[in-house]
Parts: C-alpha cells; structure tokens; sequence
C-alpha cells in the first residue's frame, strides 16, 4: 500500500538472528568452550572449581533417568518383533562371541606393548597410600554378578538403574509378546509410544552436557591438579598409545573383514563419543548412541539389544588399561613378569573384565581383584588413582567407539542371514538357484532397511 512503513530488517530482524546464532553453536563447540572454561575455573579457583562438581552430577542425574525407560521397551519391541525366539539367541551368541575374542586380542595388544615399552619400572610406588581404596569392594563375586543379573524385583532394578537385569526382563518380556503375536499389538504400540518420548525427553538432556562438562572438569582440575602426572606420565603415554592402536588399527581391520564403513560410523558417533570422553560416563551418550546407530542404518532391533549388553561385556578401553596397568605394577615392585605369568595376567582380566557390570568404580576394583589373584600389593594401584581420570576419559570413549562397531558387526550378519533366508524362500518358490538370488535378496533386504530408517 502507498504510504505504508516498510520492516526495518537492520535493526529488528538482524540483531535477533545474531542472537541465535550464538545459542545455536553446535554442541560440539559449547562442548570444547565448557572444557576450556572448566580447566580455567579449576585452576584459578579450585575451591569453586571443587564446588562445580554438582553441575555435572546433576546432568549424570538427568542422563540416568531416562536410559532405563528408554532401553526397556527398545529391547521389548526389538525381541517382539523378531521373527523367532531362535534369532533372539543367535544374536546374543554371536555378541557374546564377538566381545570375547575382541577383548582377548586387545588384552594381548596391550600386554604385550606394556612389556615392550617397560613400563612402570622405576615407578615411586614406596610412597602410595591405600586409603582411597578402603571404599572399594577388593573382589568380584561372581555368584553376586549372576544374581544381579537375575533381578527378583523389576521395579527395584529399574530404581536401581540395573541395566544388566532390565535386559533380563526385558528379554523375558520381548519373547512373551512375540509368543502371543497380535494379542498384544496395543501393548507394542503404548511401548512404541513411550520409546519415542524418551527420544524426545533425551534431545532435551543432552542441550545440557556442555553445563555438566564444565562442572566435571572444573573437579576434575581442581581436585586432581597436576602434582602426581610427572612420575605418571609414561604410563599415561603407553594407555593412550595402546587406545589409539585399538581405535586406528584393530577396529578399522575389523570393519575391514565385516565390511562396515568404520570411517563413517566414527564421525557418525564421533560427537558422543567425545561427550563420553569429558564427563567419563558411557551412559552419559547411550541414549543418543541408539539413535545414532539407527540412522546410520543399522536396525534398531539389533542395536537396542547388542550395545546395551555391551555396556556391560565389550568394555575394550577398559580392559587395556587394566593390562597396561597390572604390567606397570609388577615392574614397579619389581617383579619382571614372564611370558607364562603374561598369559595369567590375560586370562584373569579375560574372566574378570566380564564382571565388571554393577560394580562401582569398575576398573579399579577389577584392577585390584586381577592384581590381587596374580600377587601384587595394592599400593601400586593407590598409585595409579591420582591419573585415573585422565586415561578414564579415553578408555570410556573407546568404549563407546568399541560397542557401536560391535552392533555394526552383529548386524551386518544378521543381514547376511536374512539375505541367505531370503534367497531360500525364492529359490523354493522359483526354482531358480539360491546362490543366483542372494545378491538380490541382500538388495531387497538392504533398500527395506533404509525405508524402515528413514520413516523412524
């Protein structure tokens, strides 16, 4: 209209717009800004530093309330719609499978660099305290491990957060509702309903990491300081080493044999997993970690089954510190180890690694129990305590790392599985050769997938 004022876009629209830019950095960027930030509060004023520690323990807070309600009927609809109770067990035999062999080769990687490298020898153990320890259980209870893994109250193991008897349950559960079929068809979609909630609710928890990732560091740096990395330093050089070995090496060869896109999974999950690094909490990044697996492709009944197991028996960056670190001890008193007392060394750590599920301060106290079961003192891990947090921040991000190619491998197989089942089915139906029809099937069974991915 003639007369009519037009939009000041300069002044009014363009200064909002600046606004939200800042607010909408990515989380990565929020996340390194949190870091740098922590790290400085830490050192300049530890006593405020020491008292930011709440801020992170408030986000662990909000992280664990929802995991329980999220993988609970993510593992129920995945098993329910399974087409048999038989691929139920198959995939859980080929994780467990995978986990152990995975983890064997790690142990002997890292034993084996730990003797190399001589690590620990020379080490001020004389001076270590073990009153840190005294909080510690010193031993794994295996009838205990089982037993938690078998809850007798449901709803006292979804308080608890026990991930390990929710998988029970749920697995229980899953085979129920596939046994009664379409009986139960408003049960899967009220667990559907409540699956896509928790993904919502865990969208708006995790704007929150960059606040919890300064209250960690912000502890982490003031409470720690840098008094003990000195002596420590090589031991910290040869676990990072040894990560790194895992993370460019042994996982690429992996997917190489499996023929998953390692490259492409990391930058997939690369932004949790460095989430998972600063707060040193996996189930800091389980939610999203599923969520990120399934548009990555893979089929959300095989993720929300195999990484949840994982979190508890594929904990590969932990295994290789607990290596590095029982080697580091022994040279530390003394006790140059041998090749026989190496291989005791990995078949403790084999068994032992594999309880580790619902115990507190996991590594430590399987480090103390294997230590413990080969003849070393204590003290050497007291040592170890005052840099535990910084290889903590790797080996959980291995972790992380670790059991999202495992449910990429596991996967990967089921598909060839539904392929080969495919190609039966035609080849029955048609006459024509199975081998002739297996591509195709795998086409078909692939493009169904990436439909199913994207209307998710």
């Amino acid at each position: 209209m003639v007369g009519s004022t037009a939009p000041e876009p300069t002044e009014r629209g363009v200064q909002p717009k600046e606004r939200r830019r800042l607010w909408t950095l990515p989380l990565g960027i929020w996340s390194l800004l949190a870091v740098g930030a922590g790290a400085l509060i830490g050192t300049v004023a530890p006593g405020v530093g020491e008292g930011m520690k709440i801020l992170g323990d408030i986000f662990l807070n909000l992280v664990q309330m929802v995991v329980i309600p999220l993988v609970f009927p993510l593992i129920v609809l995945g098993i329910s719609r399974m087409e048999s109770v038989k691929k139920v067990g198959r995939i859980a035999g080929k994780a467990i499978l995978y986990f152990e062999v995975v983890t064997t080769i790690i142990l002997v990687m890292a034993v084996s660099l730990a003797k190399l490298t001589n690590i620990g020898a020379g080490a001020p153990v004389a001076g270590a305290s073990t009153a840190d320890l005294q909080k510690l259980n010193q031993g794994i209870d295996f009838r205990e491990l089982i037993l938690h893994a078998v809850p007798k109250n449901v709803f006292a193991a979804f308080s608890e957060g026990n991930l390990l008897a929710t998988i029970t349950f749920a697995v229980f559960v899953g085979i129920g509702m596939a046994a009664l079929g379409s009986k139960v068809e408003p049960v899967e979609r009220v667990l559907d309903g409540l699956a896509q909630i928790m993904f919502k609710v865990v969208g708006y928890v995790i704007r929150f990491a960059p606040v919890g990732i300064l209250g960690f560091i912000s502890y982490d740096v003031a409470h720690y300081g840098v008094g003990n990395l000195a002596s420590l330093l090589g031991f910290i050089a040869v676990v990072y080493v040894g990560l790194a070995i895992v993370l460019a090496v042994i996982f690429p060869l992996i997917a190489l044999i499996f023929r998953v896109r390692y490259i492409d999974l990391v930058k997939s999950i690369g932004g949790l997993a460095g989430i998972a690094f600063v707060t040193r909490s996996s189930e800091a990044v389980l939610a999203p970690l599923l969520q990120k697996l399934e548009k990555f492709g893979l089929n959300r009944s095989t993720t929300s089954f195999v990484v949840p197991l994982g979190y508890s028996f594929n904990t590969d960056g932990s295994v290789l510190y607990q290596a590095v670190a029982l080697v580091f001890i022994a040279n530390a008193y003394g006790t140059t180890p041998g090749f026989l007392t190496l291989l005791l060394m990995v078949g403790v750590l084999v068994i032992l690694s594999k309880g580790m599920a619902g115990v507190a301060s996991a590594s430590v106290v399987v480090l103390i129990a294997a230590g413990n079961t080969v003849g070393l003192p204590p003290q050497g891990v007291a040592l170890l305590l005052g840099v535990d947090f910084i290889v903590d921040m790797a080996r959980t991000a291995v972790n992380v790392v670790g059991n999202s190619l495992a449910a990429a491998v596991i996967d990967r197989s089921e598909r060839k599985v539904a392929a080969k089942e495919e190609a039966r089915r035609l080849s029955n139906d048609n006459n024509r050769p199975a081998e002739t029809l297996a591509g195709e099937a795998a086409d078909t069974h692939r493009l169904e997938q990436s439909k199913e991915a994207m209307r998710s």
